[in-house]
């Protein structure tokens, strides 16, 4: 394995072995820039590649965990706190008294008070809103999640670049983003219009009476991420976005200003996702994004189409976090690093289905949890928004029910639920072939088509639409968003259910659920926390980068955990 000092003096580059010779010239002509190492599935990485003269900024997402520092709005179930103990008011003055409670509240354990009761903002990557966007050249969206923040950019102005993604990212990233757009208006017509300048929780002094752990969330470890807090855009901003982006197909050759040839090739994630191969007149390079080798629903990484590339640019960093010994700063992995692996023994490990076999056996474990707490006279409400493991969880569940003889009704509330489950119907050649092969025998693709038209799933876009009101029973099994617990229908059902300890709570891993679940305390209702599968595991990258040969891997090394 290779390191290069990047700051090493003029005179010392002749002393450099050959290969680090070649790294440090390949930095003349391009330079890969972290941005965000990211947070997992909903919060991808974000880097810049300056290459021929072009900036590529590669995905825009949001970090929507940070939205646990707001307080969710008080629904018709119960109150949050009591409004004479509370400061959970939309921000007037900040009275001396004000100040002594929050001082005295500093040091001690967090509790639903501390949150800030205010039309929340959104927090963009880390350094993005530092960079001139009119700078950019092209921006490639590797998935739905990496394409949130992306109104945030098209509505500057002197904002230019060729946006391009997938046809179905760029459909599910609409999606997805106005059904946040819907879920935002919540707050609005709660707190009333925002106003023009820096909410009053922003400004220093009220920050230094937050409790550190909110803070920290605020400002960034480093203090530097205030400036990436920004009022969500509108749904008007979302369709001049859109109207910005164009769309590919898995392998469709695009050119840029007649030097970069772009493809777009299956990552295996989620449906639609997707790895970027760039082909420019001095290098070859594959961006590598989180990806799945066997997935159950979407099209399997296409990481035949990326060898030969002289440049592997290697994103996906969760599994990174677990290796030693490196140096912060830019990391180097060449074919020597990994020529010990012979070829056939690489890409036979990477055709391994043990993982594909580890989440099967966690949806069979949720599922039983769900029945127990179903058998019990508990709901189960589900928030998670991964479209792929919300289908096959739809599928475990219902065919759970079936098997167990129990009756209970499956409801989808979302704005966008009913757009969402027509669209899967007609993207069979997104789909892994084991989907397709229903298609061909006539077979619906997915068993939601079935369980709506045996009146055992429903949808409905929002927990107060009368159809849903006179159809409701209970117990039931509700998918819903969203993840953060501070949004959506999940907010009106957690109040509901949350003193029930029948009643049974999903929720993902990789987020701070003590944080996401304050506002709800006393939390009577059982929590099951469950990670999926988002990206190549570690034993599976040496063999990948074998197989793929590439001349040199470049990834970003930040050191320390998530």
């Amino acid at each position: 394995m290779y390191f290069l000092d990047l700051f090493c003096q003029p005179g010392e580059f002749k002393g450099l072995p050959y290969l680090q010779r070649q790294i440090f010239v390949l930095f003349i002509f391009m330079k890969f820039t972290c941005l965000s190492k990211g947070g997992g599935f909903h919060f991808p990485p974000c880097h810049v590649l300056n290459v021929c003269g072009f900036r590529i900024l590669f995905d825009c997402p949001l970090d929507l965990s940070a939205l646990t520092i707001f307080s969710p709005v008080p629904t018709g179930y119960r109150a949050v706190v009591d409004e004479k103990d509370s400061d959970c008011q939309p921000y007037s003055t900040l009275d001396s008294d004000c100040v002594t409670w929050k001082r005295q509240k500093i040091g001690k354990p967090l509790d639903a008070n501390d949150l800030i009761c205010a039309v929340p903002w959104y927090k963009i990557v880390k350094y993005l809103h530092l960079w001139n966007v009119s700078f950019i050249d092209v921006v490639l969206i590797s998935s739905p999640m990496g394409m949130l923040g992306l109104p945030f950019l098209t509505r500057i102005k002197g904002f230019s670049a060729k946006i391009y993604a997938t046809e179905v990212t760029a459909r599910l990233g609409q999606l997805m983003m106005e059904d946040l757009v819907s879920m935002h208006m919540e707050f609005r017509q709660f707190y009333g219009p925002e106003g023009s300048t820096f909410p009053r929780w922003m400004e220093e002094e009220e920050l230094d009476l937050r409790p550190s752990a909110l803070r920290e969330v605020v400002l960034g470890k480093d203090g530097a991420e205030l400036g990436g807090w920004m009022p969500l855009y509108s749904a008007a901003d979302v369709k001049h976005c859109l109207q910005k982006v164009q769309t590919l197909r898995y392998a469709e050759e695009v050119c840029y200003n007649g030097k970069l040839v772009i493809k777009a090739f299956s990552s295996g994630l989620e449906i639609g996702t997707c790895n970027w191969s760039i082909n420019g007149p001095k290098r070859d390079i594959a961006f590598i994004s989180s990806s799945i080798f066997v997935p159950a629903h979407a099209m399997s990484f296409d990481y035949h189409a990326l060898q030969g590339k002289d440049i592997v640019l290697y994103s996906d960093l969760s599994s990174l976090d677990t290796m030693e010994g490196i140096e912060d700063g830019y990391s180097f992995l060449t074919t020597d690093s990994f020529s010990t692996l012979s070829w056939e023994e690489s890409a036979q490990s990477l055709l391994n289905t043990s993982e594909h076999l580890e989440e099967r056996e966690k949806l069979y474990y949720l599922c039983s949890c769900a029945a127990d707490s179903l058998k019990a006279s508990g709901s189960v409400l589900i928030p998670i928004n991964r479209l792929g493991t919300f289908i096959q969880l739809l599928e475990q569940i219902s065919a759970s029910l079936e098997s167990s003889s129990l009756k209970v009704p499956i409801y989808v509330i979302s704005s966008v639920a009913e757009e969402l489950l027509a669209y899967t119907n007609v993207i069979p050649e997104w789909l892994c072939k084991e989907r397709q092969e229903k298609l061909f025998s006539g077979e619906p693709l997915f068993a939601h088509v079935e369980l709506i038209k045996d009146n055992k799933l429903h949808v409905f876009p929002t927990v107060h639409s009368p159809k849903l009101l006179i159809n409701w029973q209970e117990p039931c099994i509700v998918f819903c968003p969203h993840w953060c617990l501070r949004l959506g229908p999940v907010v009106h059902l957690l109040h509901r259910w949350s003193g029930d300890p029948n009643s049974l709570l999903v929720l993902e891993s990789g987020h701070n659920a003590q944080l996401a679940l304050l506002p709800f305390q006393p939390m009577e209702m059982k929590v099951l926390q469950c990670s999926f599968l988002s990206g190549i595991k570690l034993p599976k990258i040496l063999p990948l980068l074998n197989v793929l040969q590439p001349k040199i891997t470049l990834y970003q090394w930040w050191g320390g955990g998530y």
